[in-house]
């Protein structure tokens, strides 16, 4: 889903540009920051953004603009909180800058699809989770991890698909003859990866996962 410069107009990409600003200032104003003051933390918060890169470099092209690789946005956001995933997944997208997987010029608008999109649903799936669920282990891992990596996969599938469609760049046919079919099978290896890794952490590491409370999931079960 990484969007080439070359494809939109440039008023798009200076628009982008400046919501992108803003959010991440906002959020890294508004990041928790005080945990990543201990060091062990801190070598857990790169040390995902480390191991995150090189997935992001096994991608399945389908159109220009319209390909696929493993996001982790729900990963960060769960582990980190939604502010600290924008920062990291700012992290990795300017990562796959420097490996020129992406130009600076796109940085923008890729991250807000990339980044903000996917962190924003996996953040309104935990939170649904915590207000209309029960408290259970299960339900956090099935529901937050792995249905929320799904989702938000679409979201950012949708996103790349309204920024292409909404600019003239593909008609709406040739999105839903070549992209649309794949769609589920994006969103699969996405959520399994996810919840694998969230469900082993919240047994083995739960305090490398921010938002699992052991006293709401876990206490007198």
């Amino acid at each position: 889903m990484s969007i080439p410069y070359s494809l939109l107009p440039v008023a798009g990409y200076w628009i982008a540009t400046a919501v992108y600003a803003l959010l991440l200032a906002f959020a890294a104003y508004r990041a928790p920051w005080r945990p990543l003051k201990d060091e062990s933390q801190l070598h857990v918060f790169l040390g995902t953004c480390v191991l995150l890169m090189p997935l992001w470099l096994i991608k399945t092209p389908i159109l220009p603009g319209l390909d696929y690789h493993y996001l982790g946005a729900t990963l960060m956001t769960l582990m980190f909180g939604w502010r600290l995933a924008i920062v990291g997944m700012s992290v990795l997208l300017a990562a796959a800058v420097l490996n020129g997987n992406l130009d600076w010029p796109g940085y923008p608008l890729n991250t807000l699809v990339m980044g903000a999109v996917p962190v924003a649903v996996s953040h309104a799936i935990l939170r649904a989770v915590e207000r209309w669920l029960p408290p259970n282990y299960f339900i956090y891992v099935f529901a937050a991890a792995y249905g929320g990596a799904a989702l938000a996969v679409l979201g950012a599938v949708l996103a790349a698909v309204a920024v292409l469609w909404l600019s003239g760049v593909y008609s709406f046919a040739q999105i839903a003859d070549k992209y649309f079919p794949l769609v589920v099978l994006l969103m699969v290896p996405e959520a399994f990866i996810t919840g694998i890794v969230i469900a082993l952490l919240v047994a083995f590491r739960p305090h490398w996962v921010s938002t699992f409370d052991d006293n709401r999931y876990l206490k007198g079960r």
